[in-house]
C-alpha cells in the first residue's frame, strides 16, 4: 500500500489468546483454524511495513486500542540530479539577497508598528482568571492549565484551585490538561470571571486490547493536493 491506510475491527473476537498455542508472529486459534498476529509490540513503522508487504483480507490481528488508526506510510524521496542541485542552489542565494534587500527597507517600519502593537495587548491583558478544576465531583489538584500558543501556565493546587500567573484578554484560550482525563479548551471572556471547568475521563487513553479480523481501508488523496 502506497496511501494512507486505516485499520480497524469490526466484530471483536472473545476467545482467549492465553490459551492459543504459540506461533512465530502470535498464537494459533483453534476455533478458526488460523493464526492471529500479535501487534500490541509493534510500533507503527513495523506495522506499515506489515500491510504493505502482506495480502490483508484474512488476517486475524490482536491490538491495542490506539493502534487501530490511520498510517501514513512515508513516500521515498527522490534524488536530485547534479544539474538541479547546482540551480537550487543559485536560486536560493538569489532568493536570499532579494529577500534581505526587502528587509532592510521594511525594519524601520515594522519596528514602529511592533511598539504600537505591544502598547496595545498589553492594554488589553487586563482580565484575571481564576477557578476550580474538578471530575465532576471531586477537585482535580495538578491540571495543567496553560495560555494556547505559549509556554505560560500555571496548575491547579490540592483543592483543584487555580489562579492564572498573569492578566489575560477577551480571546484567549486556556488549555486544562490531566492525565487520563479529556482535554478541555476554555476562551476568555472580557471581565474578571471565576471558571468551573470540569474534565470527562478519556477512554482513548485507557489500555484495552483488540482482538479480531483486521479491515483495511486506503485513504486516497485529491490529485488537486
Amino acid at each position: 500500500m502506497k496511501n494512507p491506510f486505516n485499520l480497524s475491527i469490526k466484530s471483536p473476537c472473545q476467545e482467549n489468546f492465553q490459551k492459543f498455542t504459540p506461533t512465530a508472529k502470535g498464537g494459533f486459534c483453534g476455533s478458526c483454524e488460523k493464526e492471529v498476529v500479535d501487534f500490541t509490540k509493534m510500533k507503527s513503522d513495523e506495522i506499515i511495513a506489515f500491510f504493505k508487504a502482506k495480502e490483508t483480507q484474512n488476517v486475524c490481528g490482536r491490538f491495542n486500542n490506539n493502534q487501530l488508526k490511520t498510517y501514513s506510510p512515508t513516500p521515498k524521496r527522490k534524488k536530485l540530479s547534479f544539474l538541479s542541485a547546482v540551480g537550487l542552489a543559485c536560486l536560493s542565494l538569489f532568493s536570499f539577497g532579494t529577500a534581505q534587500a526587502q528587509n532592510t527597507s521594511k525594519a524601520s517600519d515594522n519596528s514602529g508598528k511592533n511598539n504600537s502593537k505591544i502598547l496595545q495587548e498589553s492594554q488589553e491583558s487586563n482580565i484575571t482568571v481564576e477557578g476550580t478544576v474538578t471530575d465532576g465531583e471531586l477537585p482535580l489538584p495538578g491540571v495543567n492549565i496553560v495560555l494556547q500558543g505559549t509556554t505560560v501556565g500555571t496548575s491547579s493546587d490540592f483543592d483543584g484551585n487555580f489562579t492564572f500567573p498573569q492578566k489575560l484578554k477577551k480571546g484567549d484560550v486556556l488549555l486544562f490538561s490531566f492525565l487520563g482525563k479529556e482535554s478541555k479548551k476554555v476562551v476568555v471572556t472580557n471581565q474578571d470571571s471565576v471558571y468551573d471547568v470540569e474534565l470527562k475521563i478519556d477512554m482513548k487513553d485507557i489500555p484495552h486490547i483488540i482482538m479480531g479480523k483486521v479491515a483495511t481501508k486506503e485513504v486516497y488523496k485529491s490529485k488537486r493536493d
